[in-house]
């Protein structure tokens, strides 16, 4: 529309001043040819310049607009990236508010309470298309935790390199986000699983997918916990294989199935301060088992050798249904006083979803189809889910490194659940886990833990 308005101008401008050539009475009425066709050449040379300055505004500010920055934001939190999209800085977060109830607990040894339980803020984006960050701290509990700061440099699909600190590539369950988890908590074997560590790793995928390694070297952590130094020179090697044999063939109802196997191996060495050990606990989060520490050479364990851990591990999923499934082996070296042993623990769990929506399982978590409305009558998307879970305490820890009237050397729970999602933000959860102990009270068993435990989670 400008381009013509601008030529109609034009025209009319060469029209006037062919106007003005007319000449007045009793002048002559033919001037030379060469003067007329000066005058026009001059015209035509001046509408040129002023259309190719035209033109030159127009690819200018197209230019400026393709360069500047775009702001997006949405159900995916906030984002600000280049124009090219090699640059890219985003901001999410995520809160989840639970409720632990406990029932049949006359004596009130768990007390009913509301947690705080994630706080989470997530500053994370992309440096020259390739390098990858990810800075997350963490406020819950009046506390600030740095739970992850890394690099993360995708050289090639096969081969990237993530560098600071990070998830341990060894739990199935525990390399799950926390707000894609199909319970509250983690079942019980994510007591012997290694949470986040300061380290390096190489990861990829072979073979279009079908193969994902990841390969590192770390600090090194106990059974369940984090790290952000270490007081020793020996480090921790883990590595992780997993492969998806039939994700690209025509079998749909095996395309969804993936199958790994998780190792790590170091060395842990403890004090009487510091015996360097864990503790487990169950799905709602109560002391389970302990070992020995009264703060003195004779009392305490500490951790004093060799740690190794093995898992095996499993995912399908087929339509609404999806199955998780691991098994966990961790070897300790102890020692208090003068006696020694290597102790093995192991745990496993069996875990299933299925959507009452029609929403397809995922490993990585359910996306809702259907979003709240009430005006419409629409509620949500909905999820249950069913668990069934074990832990063992070697036998021998027995009662030199453990107190078997207050330590359980075995718990089995299971668990149900309602996951409500009512948008892809805004996720309300509801479980019963009930666990059974061998052990761990001064007249035998403990009597069973029934929870019930909720959650009202918020992200973006």
């Amino acid at each position: 529309m400008k381009n013509r308005l601008f030529v109609c101008l034009s025209g009319l401008l060469l029209a006037a001043l062919a106007g003005s050539a007319v000449p007045l009475r009793g002048q002559s009425l033919t001037p030379p040819d060469s003067a007329w066709q000066q005058r026009w050449q001059e015209l035509d040379q001046k509408q040129r310049i002023l259309e190719r300055k035209w033109e030159l505004a127009r690819e200018e500010a197209a230019a400026q607009a393709k360069a500047a920055p775009v702001l997006i934001a949405g159900k995916d939190g906030f984002s600000l990236k280049s124009a090219d999209s090699a640059f890219l800085l985003r901001l999410r977060a995520h809160s989840q508010l639970d409720g632990r109830f406990f029932l049949d607990d006359a004596a009130a040894a768990n007390p009913n309470t509301l947690v705080n339980r994630r706080m989470r803020f997530l500053l994370e984006g992309t440096l020259n298309k390739i390098f990858d960050f990810k800075f997350m701290p963490d406020f819950a509990g009046s506390r600030l935790v740095l739970q992850d700061f890394f690099l993360d440099a995708r050289l090639w699909p096969q081969l990237k390199f993530k560098a600071g600190k990070f998830k341990t590539p060894f739990g199935l369950e525990r390399l799950q986000s926390p707000t894609n988890l199909l319970f509250i908590e983690r079942g019980l074997p994510n007591n012997l699983v290694p949470n986040r560590d300061l380290g390096v790793q190489l990861h990829g995928d072979l073979a279009g997918g079908v193969v994902n390694y990841m390969a590192g070297v770390f600090n090194g952590v106990v059974d369940g916990g984090s790290g952000d130094s270490d007081s020793y020179d020996s480090k921790d090697l883990a590595a992780r294989l997993w492969l998806s044999p039939f994700t690209k063939t025509n079998w749909p109802a095996l395309r969804q199935l993936g199958l790994g196997l998780a190792v790590t191996k170091g060395t842990q060495q403890g004090t009487p301060a510091s015996p360097n050990l864990p503790s487990y606990n169950t799905p709602a989060q109560q002391s389970l088992f302990r070992y020995r520490a009264d703060g003195t050479a004779a009392g305490t364990v500490i951790a004093n050798g060799e740690i190794q851990r093995l898992s095996p591990q499993g995912y399908y999923s087929w339509g609404r249904l999806g199955v998780l499934g691991e098994y966990v082996i961790a070897r300790h070296q102890v020692t208090r006083g003068s006696l020694s042993a290597e102790l093995e623990h192991r745990a496993w769990q069996l875990a299933a979803s299925y959507s009452l929506t029609g929403e397809a399982a995922a490993y990585k978590g359910l996306t809702p189809l259907k979003t709240f409305d009430r005006v419409h009558g629409v509620l949500g998307s909905f999820e249950i889910v069913a668990r069934y879970n074990v832990l063992e305490v070697d036998p021998d820890a027995f009662p030199v490194f453990a107190n078997p009237q207050s330590a359980a050397q075995q718990a089995k729970a299971w668990a149900l659940g309602l996951n409500w999602y009512l948008n892809r933000n805004v996720k309300v959860v509801l479980n019963y886990e009930q666990t059974a102990f061998t052990g761990g009270a001064a007249n035998g068993d403990r009597p069973d833990e029934k929870a019930l435990l909720s959650r009202v989670q918020v992200g973006f």
